[in-house]
């Protein structure tokens, strides 16, 4: 059999992929490590329904079991494309666009499949937006996203643009649930680890022109671009799917895992900041008080 992936240029800024008929790993080229976290050793001639990459859709759908787009184009040899979020090898989630592609031979019989998948973050610059702030003064120093001040600033900026340009938006108030039992079982380095990776999981899955920041402790907050309440309750559901469907290896194999609670609400005309602060912050207690993992959007 050919190999016409051994022609392909290795150092693409997409990931691409390679896998036989049994969904063998035979290519991994250096977009895939610099988009996963994984170096071609860790997963050359492991197979990808051992569920590596554990790709999801926004409804925490795991597609490597059950849907997967190289498995359907295997079978049909139909070219496929989909929009899913893969698992970082530090924990986090990532949204790209994969696109599967079949691999005939000389008798037209499909052999192979290659996947090329792109990291969104890049296609909306949000990368260096919202994870490389290079004014530390709006940089959290543990999470490295947007801190609390830039926040504020941000949110008074926003407010005006509603006034002037009824440009309307709305805002969202996330905090991890049980977080103190995961510094009292894991301790607070591990505690520090799952901060992180919160972080990641909201800032790598929101819009260019959304904001995520952290408030304090185990709360972050956002100011969505956004004009209805239907959308924004969309938008928390998604990000907390994707939180939920982040994890943390500790060193003794076990995986941990957090779910959050979210709270938000439509900036109202004229209102003051900590009107509307109250109100999302009222509706994340409300979540919790209803049992945690899930949010209250009014």
């Amino acid at each position: 059999m050919s190999k016409p992936y051994q022609n392909l240029i290795p150092y693409l800024y997409e990931g691409v992929y390679v896998v036989d008929k049994k969904r063998r790993i035979v290519f991994w080229n250096e977009g895939s490590e610099r988009i996963t976290g994984y170096k071609a050793s860790e997963v050359i001639n492991s197979h990808c329904h051992q569920n590596i990459l554990q790709h999801v859709d926004e409804n925490g759908k795991h597609l490597c079991l059950e849907g997967c787009p190289l498995q359907h184009t295997l079978d049909t040899g139909v070219i496929h494309e989909a929009h899913v979020f893969l698992k970082h090898k530090e924990g986090y989630r990532i949204p790209v666009t994969v696109k599967s592609i079949p691999i005939h031979d000389d008798d037209h019989r499909i052999v192979a499949a290659i996947e090329v998948f792109t990291d969104e973050r890049f296609q909306r610059d949000i990368y260096n937006e919202n994870i490389e702030l290079k004014d530390k003064l709006k940089t959290d120093p543990l999470t490295k996203i947007a801190n609390r001040h830039f926040f504020d600033f941000h949110l008074t900026q926003r407010m005006e643009e509603a006034k002037r340009f009824n440009r309307p938006f709305g805002v969202l108030v996330f905090d991890i649930d049980h977080f103190k039992k995961i510094n009292d079982t894991h301790g607070h380095l591990v505690g520090d680890e799952m901060l992180k990776i919160v972080a990641q999981s909201l800032v790598s899955n929101v819009q260019r022109t959304d904001t995520i920041s952290r408030w304090g402790g185990e709360e972050f907050v956002g100011v969505m671009d956004i004009d209805n309440i239907n959308d924004l309750h969309k938008v928390a559901e998604r990000l907390r799917n994707l939180v939920k469907q982040s994890t943390y290896k500790l060193d003794d194999g076990q995986v941990i895992s957090v779910t959050i609670s979210i709270g938000g609400t439509l900036y109202q005309p004229d209102e003051d900041s900590s009107t509307l602060m109250d109100r999302a912050d009222r509706n994340m207690y409300a979540s919790k008080s209803k049992g945690r993992d899930q949010s209250t959007i009014t």
